[in-house]
């Protein structure tokens, strides 16, 4: 689309001046003007279709008159403007520029009538200056005072309408971009070569334009060409009002369903800004257990865990209007460097509310949470070093053949084994249970294969990847790195099981809180014998390290800071007991006790209430004495222990061939719930905390669009704004209620009638 004027002897360019271009207007006998005046004759026969596409004029051809720049964003010429200025003469002086625009020559009978045509414009002009006051006090009767106000009401009720169609095309558009995921700036907006270059945004509404958009024609055929469509600060504030109207869809759904969770996810990189993705848990008008993405909040990875929970407070009440007090859940799941700032957000609004349980999240292993949670900086790398290698060998399909290779070759004795690994390696293999025994046992395999993919010769490899790999094994083969992979795996092991039961049946989740002070003996015997654990421990770590050729010795900040004769005497296996064993055994312990506070175990037990658990209780069991933290949820709480016993003796005696529903949404959909209104909302409640997992893959598609939008879309090009629209892409899109909200917002008439394309 090249942006050159098109008038004879104008070599103005749109990208060498700040002067407006204007299309030449698809209406014929205008655009025969406009050609007639520009006296080009390889213009004559081009059609206005064609004139409109591809030919411009700059603005000092036409009368200042005609022109209004009604903002610093738009210019534009009046409807009828005609240009009128040309110089049709200078040419002479240098023929060589009529080559590229041929000018036609006028008659003398073409000269006079165009002078005549000028003396009758400037007499027509001084008309009309005379005396205005006079010309309009000539027709001043109370019937055409009223006439005519009655045709300019018809005429803004016009204009509104056709402003409303205007808009509406508008959000359709970025609708459109945001399911698609389309970024709105593309390659930029302009070029250096005298070519204005359209975003993704412009292209689309030009193309829109000439499919046939007459509202969108009418309102772009007369602006500037040369200026963005639509600027930053008015796209920001379509954006806005696109996020705001799909999010009210799911904010409304919470209200009507009362009780809600939160869930944050790991902070992300969003156009070079970290931010915290934030769902909210809740069961539907239709007893659906969902989890939906709400949008995401500015993680200011410099502020502390209190300036986190006020921004996290104000944008959960203020900015999405939830009532906090309706609040049963929390949970955040972090990176190592942020995990201790998040315990104090969970602690500050817990302290505020103390209903809104903190809890681990059932789409995380619970030893990953403990993991990230450990504040010692040995255990924060090694987690960073292996969310490196998964992402390195899922790059590519050969890289993880490369690795299936190695794997088959270190367990040629046992080919089982081999393809159970390989299958491992091909998932989420750093988001399971035993991924840190999955990593020490692969951990020769993996260096192994790290060191042929860096030392190749061949031209297999590209530069970039062998220097990636060289990096990853030189990080792997520290003996820091081994030492806290064996020391993890082990203090892990005796929450393993534990974690595992609680992302397993309801059953499973009841008789894992049950466990948990044995869990916790465990740890305490390990932390008072700790001296003879880290022994073993220590052992196994020097084994594995000599096998591989790693040399046993201190971190080299603990080198570089320790003096001679300081370093002689420090054993290294005393250094990593005080500086890893320890202090990860007497985490991990306090960690559990306060994730699992008395409110959450009370929680816990209530999960008897699903008859499939009562079975296995023989139904002896006794809920009203952990409910009591939700009476003030209940509708009619005087009456919870009779109607607990009428629950209880309900599926005791029921019929031989009636099955005992085994979850919480089984129990949420019988027939007859509704005649036992506080066992039902006990339950709803209990359905939302974000321990327990959503049964029901469909209603927890958010967290996995929201991965697809991270691994298809550029850091640089990523908007919060359109991932909203990309994860809730089947979300409803009421174009209506948009306009209505930005007509609401910026009222002001001028502000919603300047949005340019």
């Amino acid at each position: 689309m090249p942006n050159f004027c098109a008038a004879p002897n104008c070599t103005r360019k749109s990208t060498q001046s700040d002067l407006a271009f204007f299309r030449f207007p698809r209406d014929p006998e205008r655009c025969k003007r406009w050609v007639e005046n520009c006296r080009r004759e390889d213009l004559e026969n081009k059609t206005p279709d064609q004139l409109n596409k591809h030919y411009r004029l700059c603005s000092t051809h036409f009368e200042p008159t005609l022109i209004c720049k009604r903002s610093p964003y738009r210019t534009v010429l009046k409807e009828d403007a005609v240009p009128t200025i040309f110089d049709l003469t200078s040419h002479l002086n240098n023929p060589q520029s009529r080559h590229r625009k041929r000018i036609k020559e006028l008659t003398e009978e073409e000269l006079i009538q165009l002078k005549k045509r000028t003396r009758d414009q400037l007499r027509l002009v001084e008309v009309v200056s005379e005396d205005p006051s006079e010309t309009n006090t000539q027709s001043t009767t109370p019937e055409e005072v009223e006439m005519q106000q009655e045709e300019e009401s018809m005429l803004v009720s016009q204009e509104e309408r056709e402003n409303r169609e205007y808009l509406r095309s508008l959000f359709e558009i970025l609708t459109v971009m945001g399911k698609q995921n389309i970024p709105l700036d593309g390659h930029g907006a302009e070029a250096t070569d005298g070519v204005f270059t359209p975003d993704n945004f412009q292209a689309l509404l030009e193309f829109r334009m000439n499919a046939g958009d007459e509202v969108l024609r009418k309102q772009f055929e007369m602006t500037a060409v040369n200026l963005e469509y639509c600027s930053k600060v008015e796209q920001k504030q379509l954006l806005d009002v696109c996020e705001s109207c799909i999010r009210e869809e799911t904010l409304r759904e919470v209200r009507d369903s009362r009780f809600f969770s939160i869930v944050t996810e790991e902070e992300i990189d969003i156009a070079g800004e970290e931010h915290f993705p934030v769902f909210v848990r809740f069961v539907d008008d239709s007893k659906n257990l969902k989890e939906e993405f709400l949008g995401f909040l500015p993680c200011n990875t410099v502020a502390d865990g209190k300036t986190l929970a006020v921004q996290l407070h104000t944008a959960i009440t203020e900015k999405w209007g939830l009532n906090m007090e309706y609040c049963r859940g929390q949970t955040y799941v972090s990176s190592s460097r942020m995990a201790a700032k998040m315990k104090v957000v969970a602690a500050s609004l817990l302290e505020k509310y103390p209903q809104a349980t903190y809890t681990p999240y059932a789409a995380c292993a619970l030893n990953t949470l403990l993991a990230k949670s450990v504040p010692v900086t040995g255990i924060a790398f090694v987690l960073e070093i292996m969310e490196q290698i998964a992402m390195f060998f899922s790059h590519l399909p050969q890289l993880q053949t490369e690795l299936d290779n190695a794997i088959s070759l270190c367990f040629q004795s046992n080919e089982e084994k081999a393809t159970e690994l390989k299958k491992i390696f091909r998932s989420q293999w750093v988001e399971r249970h035993d991924t840190f025994e999955i990593m020490v046992e692969l951990l020769e395999t993996l260096i192994t294969s790290l060191d042929e993919i860096a030392n190749c010769t061949t031209v297999r490899w590209s530069s970039r990847i062998k220097s990636q790999a060289n990096m990853l094994s030189t990080m792997m083969t520290e003996f820091e790195s081994v030492i806290s992979l064996v020391v993890l795996k082990n203090a892990l092991s005796f929450t393993r099981a534990f974690g595992k039961n609680l992302q397993g049946q309801t059953s499973d989740v009841f008789f894992a809180a049950s466990s948990l002070m044995a869990v916790l003996h465990s740890l305490n015997e390990v932390l008072e014998n700790i001296e003879v654990y880290h022994e073993f421990w220590f052992e196994e770590a020097t084994n594995l390290a000599s096998g591989m050729g790693i040399q046993v010795k201190l971190p080299g900040r603990c080198c570089r800071n320790q003096k001679d004769n300081m370093k002689s005497k420090l054993a290294v296996e005393a250094y990593y007991k005080e500086e890893l064993s320890l202090p990860i055994v007497e985490h991990i312990i306090q960690e559990l006790k306060d994730i699992f506070s008395e409110n959450h175990l009370k929680a816990l037990k209530c999960l008897s209430l699903v008859p499939s658990v009562m079975g296995q209780l023989k139904f002896n069991t006794s809920e009203e004495n952990h409910a009591d933290m939700y009476k003030h949820d209940l509708p009619n709480p005087d009456t919870l222990s009779a109607e607990l016993h009428c629950w209880r003796i309900k599926w005791k005696h029921r019929g031989k061939d009636v099955e005992l529903p085994s979850t919480i949404y089984d129990a949420l959909r019988l027939s007859d719930i509704k005649y036992f209104p506080n066992v039902f909302t006990l339950l709803k409640v209990l359905c939302i905390l974000p321990i327990i997992k959503v049964e029901d893959n469909k209603y927890e598609t958010g967290r996995k669009r929201l991965k697809a939008y991270l691994r298809d879309t550029p850091r640089e090009q990523r908007s919060s704004s359109l991932a909203l629209l990309n994860i809730n892409y089947d979300s409803k899109h009421d174009l209506d209620l948009m306009v209505d909200t930005y007509t609401k917002l910026y009222s002001d008439k001028d502000q919603v009638q300047e949005i340019v394309l």
